[in-house]
């Protein structure tokens, strides 16, 4: 490639960069109201079966939300929407008042402050617990530039304070594969809270966790409740109980749309949700 073309490319991407910033910066994100998430009539179809059928719903900032619903309900179709893995036919997703995620891509939505964590936990197994927060820190920078970069004092701060809130402080220098299922998972976790993310996205995070490692989990969750809003899909009743504690809103979902909504004693006393869901 020669000089002049080179000279162009950079320039492009930097202007790619400058108007990406200033679309996506998390600053100018205004949440009005005190609703950090609106999904409003969203339908997806594949194949001709909808997987969401004018699906609506709000996440109020710092809310902690439990989705639950059978298996098939739309939970993980929803969650790709808000993220930008899958466009739905139509209705709209805003973060904030102002930011339309459907106008942008799955790393834009990222950065601007919504973190997802998947059911299976995906970690850099062959690199110590440090690493992997410092990896996900400096998101920005290939690996090998990310793990050759010195940290400065406030970055090294905030991964000791992750470290802390996911009880891996005495693991840091452990090699991440070394870790249990349930340390994965916080691990992963981490990972996601060193960016300070707005609103988490959470899917199934105690499938396949020990008693011990699910009640630390809650735990951890009802601890970052009004610093971040957490949306939760779960199939462990109890432990959806544990982070509701009787006085936190739930939704159902079935065949794509809000069956229900309200405290989990409510829910669980709806016959519909009883014959669709929690009679099974």
């Amino acid at each position: 490639m020669t000089p002049d073309l080179m000279e162009a490319g950079a320039k492009r991407l930097a202007e790619h960069r400058a108007k990406t910033a200033s679309v996506v910066s998390g600053e100018q994100v205004y949440f009005g109201q005190g609703v950090v998430l609106y999904v409003d009539e969203i339908t997806v179809s594949f194949d001709g079966l909808r997987a969401l059928n004018k699906l609506s719903l709000t996440i109020d900032v710092g809310e902690l939300r439990c989705i639950i619903g059978p298996n098939g309900a739309g939970k993980t179709t929803m969650m790709d929407c808000i993220t930008g893995k899958t466009r739905p036919d139509s209705g709209t997703v805003f973060f904030g008042s102002n930011i339309d995620l459907l106008r942008l891509s799955e790393p834009q939505i990222a950065q601007i402050g919504v973190g997802r964590k998947f059911q299976k936990p995906t970690v850099y197994e062959q690199l110590s617990v440090f690493e992997n927060l410092e990896l996900a820190l400096k998101a920005d920078r290939g690996v090998r530039a990310a793990l050759f970069h010195r940290l400065s004092g406030v970055q090294l701060d905030r991964i000791g304070e992750v470290l802390a809130l996911i009880h891996l402080k005495d693991e840091a220098q452990r090699t991440a594969g070394l870790l249990s299922h349930g340390q994965k998972q916080w691990l992963e976790i981490g990972m996601l809270l060193v960016q300070d993310p707005k609103l988490l996205l959470l899917d199934e995070p105690v499938a396949g966790m020990t008693d011990e490692e699910t009640e630390r989990t809650a735990e951890l969750f009802l601890s970052l409740e009004g610093k971040h809003s957490l949306v939760v899909v779960e199939h462990d009743m109890k432990f959806v109980d544990q982070l509701t504690q009787g006085r936190k809103k739930v939704t159902v979902l079935h065949e794509g749309s809000v069956l229900a909504e309200g405290l989990l004693s409510e829910v669980q006393a709806n016959e519909k949700v009883v014959e669709v869901y929690l009679g099974r």
